[in-house]
């Protein structure tokens, strides 16, 4: 949303007729000075995603991790150094319903079902941070006509004065929200953040990523 300054990104991409990878990366500082960062990574998300992903015989938790690997790898080479960044990415398979997914110091994902909103938290430290770092990887199921939000840190630390946006009111848009595609879920939430800063954000990158399963 807006002009982007960070180092928010976004990816998706269909590996298999089953399966969908996706991803929403910060890496920290200014766009001025981490976009070559950002180029080296997203190549390296898309190179891995076809290599790892698109066996459709794969172990789709361990390929997260080996991804998640790669990603860090990859972002302390490009920096030359440390450089941070929270980073969330899933694979969802379609037919069953599921996301191995990890969340490397990122605000937490979001899932709104039936039994009301629950949070996916860190599975562990941002990238670009350690070069021997761990990662896990979890699973998640995605019932009939539930949704998945990822909010970038720019939304939840939008400001009014002092008062952040905070989480608890992306769960509540979230947990509101008619939208029944994913791109209108992202453009309510992001609509939300402007109303509540009473201006277009300049704070930071405003980012938002929804997967949503039809019922």
């Amino acid at each position: 949303h807006g002009t982007r300054m960070g180092g928010d990104f976004y990816h998706f991409m269909r590996t298999t007729p089953q399966r969908v990878v996706f991803g929403l990366l910060d890496v920290a500082g200014q766009r001025t000075e981490n976009q070559h960062i950002i180029s080296a990574t997203r190549t390296a998300f898309q190179e891995a995603d076809l290599a790892r992903l698109g066996d459709t015989d794969v172990n789709e938790a361990d390929a997260m991790m080996e991804l998640c690997l790669q990603l860090n790898r990859t972002i302390l080479k490009a920096a030359d150094g440390v450089r941070a960044c929270p980073a969330f990415a899933g694979c969802y398979h379609e037919n069953l319903g599921l996301i191995s997914y990890f969340n490397a110091g990122h605000t937490p994902g979001l899932v709104r079902d039936q039994s009301g909103v629950s949070e996916l938290p860190a599975t562990g430290l941002p990238l670009g941070l350690f070069s021997h770092a761990l990662f896990n990887a979890s699973i998640v199921a995605i019932e009939p006509g539930a949704k998945l939000l990822l909010a970038s840190r720019g939304v939840v630390e939008g400001k009014c004065k002092s008062e952040e946006f905070g989480l608890n009111r992306v769960k509540e848009t979230l947990h509101r929200s008619q939208s029944p595609t994913a791109k209108e879920l992202c453009a309510t939430v992001l609509d939300e953040v402007e109303k509540f800063i009473c201006a277009p954000p300049t704070h930071d990158d405003v980012t938002a990523l929804a997967l949503l399963r039809h019922p």
